[in-house]
């Protein structure tokens, strides 16, 4: 570790502030009130490629992994709803899984997923593919013209220039993205990001959340489909590697990538963005200006991620949001958790937002003039709800409630927590030249 900082991203000439991205996209704010109606994030208006009210959408399915035909399931979910909707492509560069998923969706098989959005069939992609390869995917869509669902994380922990490109050429092109950051369904954050709005608990000044779990990557977590698998033609080594050190085949390394440095963070990236997001939308922030970061492998070692994180990050809003978690111990139980995940908590200079079953609770700081609130929550995360109302979004040009500016600011605090972690630094965001220094 040198002592002269280390700049992540070039300068980009486009570089946007929140302001700037909703200037350029025509935006519009429309939040729900806090009596319980849960409004959409902001919605911007966009003036190309809107997709016919009664046409019928052709999803192109990039990864037919686990994740993948999950996703997959909601869509055909939606279409026996009555939504137009049909799985027209699917793409893998493993053809035992390509194949099952083309005979299962009645579906054009591709193995390169530039061949998938140069079809004139597909409209909007699913995006399910290892995270380094997410950030390429999705600027690849854009220039195809295509909207794209991608899974969390937006990107590798190591592509934060990759990271800042794709958010900046979706911009340019007017796309809908949403990030699969699927707890934004629920109607619990939305009311709570209307009732900070509202003044209810004063200046945001902390947050806390996690997320806590038992089991490891490996055999049971992700087990190898075949262990005699080699690359060739129904095996594409090379693109999965993508922009990554050049390795030998490993057929861990390809079923088992979570377990890797070369294409995971670990929980900080993996798990992270399910509680961030939502308190990063909550709290309007931004890009942070710092992070520390701390953990490491304390229960399964056979991994080279991490099993263990936490992280601080400050933000020049002036607040601070604590990030906590392990992978060896599943602590609170369901009472206390919401979709499954510890419920979060928002404290203000006059008093704290949480979560007691099916209300959002308000309680005033001791002398506070406020009044305590208790608000039922609309609805709980629902995955037909959140793959439709990116679907919608299609169609209207709104912005969905997982956007990629959302998507960006959280992925940048991500990458910052690694970047501190690995390099047992502060990492600062210098927002002027928008690049991560530590």
């Amino acid at each position: 570790m040198t002592s002269d900082p280390r700049r992540f991203g070039p300068k980009c000439p486009d570089a946007m502030t929140r302001r700037g991205f909703l200037h350029a996209t025509g935006a519009t704010a429309a939040i729900g009130a806090a009596s319980g109606r849960a409004g959409p994030v902001t919605k911007v208006l966009l003036s190309t490629g809107v997709l016919g009210a009664n046409g019928r959408i052709g999803v192109g399915l990039i990864g037919c992994g686990g994740r993948g035909n999950g996703l997959a399931q909601t869509v055909l979910s939606l279409k026996s709803k009555g939504t137009a909707v049909d799985i027209v492509a699917v793409c893998d560069i493993y053809r035992p899984r390509l194949d099952k998923a083309a005979n299962a969706y009645k579906s054009k098989p591709y193995m390169d997923h530039r061949e998938l959005l140069a079809d004139r069939q597909v409209d909007v992609v699913i995006i399910a593919t290892p995270d380094h390869h997410h950030a390429q995917q999705v600027i690849d869509a854009a220039r195809a013209g295509k909207d794209a669902y991608v899974e969390k994380p937006l990107s590798h922990w190591s592509q934060f220039a990759l990271t800042k490109t794709m958010f900046h050429e979706v911009a340019q092109r007017a796309r809908i993205v949403q990030v699969g950051a699927q707890y934004m369904s629920d109607a619990a954050w939305h009311q709570a990001a209307a009732l900070v709005k509202e003044g209810a608990i004063g200046r945001p000044i902390h947050a806390e959340c996690g997320y806590y779990r038992v089991g490891d990557w490996g055999e049971r977590g992700m087990p190898i489909d075949d262990p005699n698998a080699k690359p060739g033609k129904d095996l594409n080594w090379e693109a999965f590697l993508g922009d990554r050190p050049k390795r030998e085949f490993d057929a861990s390394r390809f079923f088992r990538w979570r377990m890797y440095e070369d294409y995971s963070g670990g929980p900080v990236t993996d798990l992270y963005p399910h509680v961030l997001t939502p308190v990063v939308s909550v709290l309007g922030c931004g890009f942070p200006s710092a992070v520390v970061a701390t953990g490491g492998k304390f229960r399964y070692e056979e991994r080279e991620v991490p099993d263990t994180f936490n992280m601080l990050i400050d933000y020049p809003e002036k607040l601070t949001v604590a990030v906590l978690g392990t992978q060896g111990n599943d602590y609170p139980p369901d009472p206390l958790r919401r979709g499954g995940l510890p419920v979060p908590l928002f404290r203000g200079w006059e008093g704290t937002i949480t979560l007691e079953g099916k209300e959002l609770v308000v309680v005033p700081n001791h002398g506070s003039p406020k009044k305590a609130q208790r608000v039922p929550i609309q609805h709980e995360l629902n995955m037909d709800l959140f793959m439709g109302n990116f679907l919608e979004c299609c169609r209207t040009r709104q912005q969905p409630w997982s956007h990629l500016e959302l998507g960006y600011h959280v992925q940048t605090a991500l990458q910052m927590g690694m970047l501190a972690f690995r390099n047992g630094r502060t990492a600062r965001f210098d927002a002027p030249k928008e690049e991560i220094v530590v």
